[in-house]
């Protein structure tokens, strides 16, 4: 006897953005694992080839879609779902995985620029992606939304102001989603991590390996995999459970600014 259920996904299609690296590509190959069709999006297309590569490899049959997109285009993002449906069927699960932190300047030395990247990203792309996929899951009568958000949009912190903004935005996109969809079959499933080490922190920093791995130092942080357990776990629910929201935290961890760190 298993110690806890697992529903399998053999009916369901994913559709992943940011699934070049890291989470994304994480949450890809669980998926895959449990029989769902996967579409593959991000802006990299060598790199979504490695991935569709990957997980055929580690499971044969799976069928894996690569088609590049740039989340910021919503034009883009509508040709993405309409090329994934016709390769794969239609969209039954949205993971909305693509996100972006830049720098750690104050508000005051903020770019306009950095300011629209990260919010296209981390905000638009949510709204545009969502608005595209839900008229289709209303009319089948079924649907799992992911959104990868961020303990930072809980609890803000200083050089992370449109960051944490941007997740927090996400946060209430996701409650207000969750209560214009209540009584339908349709979920809406909010991840929250912590520390993950990705390559978000080398984006953050513009390819600076050393700042990168400073967040990290002194403790065990959280790794994609962990949070593409989290949810492969709450997509395999019954259909009647709604893990509405995760915060899935380092155990050297407290929120964005208590850490143990071993010196």
């Amino acid at each position: 006897m298993q110690p806890f259920s697992v529903r399998r996904l053999d009916d369901d299609t994913a559709f992943i953005t940011g699934a070049s690296a890291g989470i994304g590509r994480a949450t890809a190959m669980k998926l895959a694992a449990l029989g769902a069709r996967v579409v593959l999006g991000a802006r990299r297309v060598d790199r979504l080839n490695e991935v569709k590569t990957g997980i055929e490899a580690a499971i044969p049959g799976a069928l894996v879609a690569a088609i590049a997109v740039d989340v910021t285009d919503g034009a883009g993002l509508a040709s993405w779902l309409h090329a994934g449906e016709r390769a794969l069927g239609p969209c039954s699960i949205l993971v909305d995985n693509a996100g972006l932190a830049l720098g750690r300047a104050h508000v005051a030395d903020t770019s306009t620029a950095d300011l629209d990247t990260v919010l296209s990203v981390n905000v638009r792309a949510a709204f545009e992606l969502v608005r595209l996929v839900l008229p289709g899951m209303k009319a089948r009568g079924r649907g799992d939304v992911v959104f990868l958000a961020s303990v930072a949009g809980s609890e803000p912190y200083a050089g992370g102001a449109v960051y944490c903004a941007s997740k927090a935005a996400l946060q209430a996109f996701a409650r207000s989603l969750r209560a214009e969809l209540l009584g339908s079959d349709i979920r809406v499933l909010t991840l929250d991590p912590g520390l993950v080490e990705t390559e978000f922190a080398l984006v953050r920093f513009g390819g600076d390996v050393a700042a990168a791995k400073k967040p990290y130092e002194g403790l065990t942080p959280l790794t994609a995999d962990d949070v593409a357990d989290c949810a492969a776990f709450a997509l395999s629910r019954p259909r009647h459970v709604s893990l509405d929201r995760m915060l899935i935290l380092a155990q050297a961890q407290l929120g964005t600014q208590l850490f143990a760190r071993k010196t």
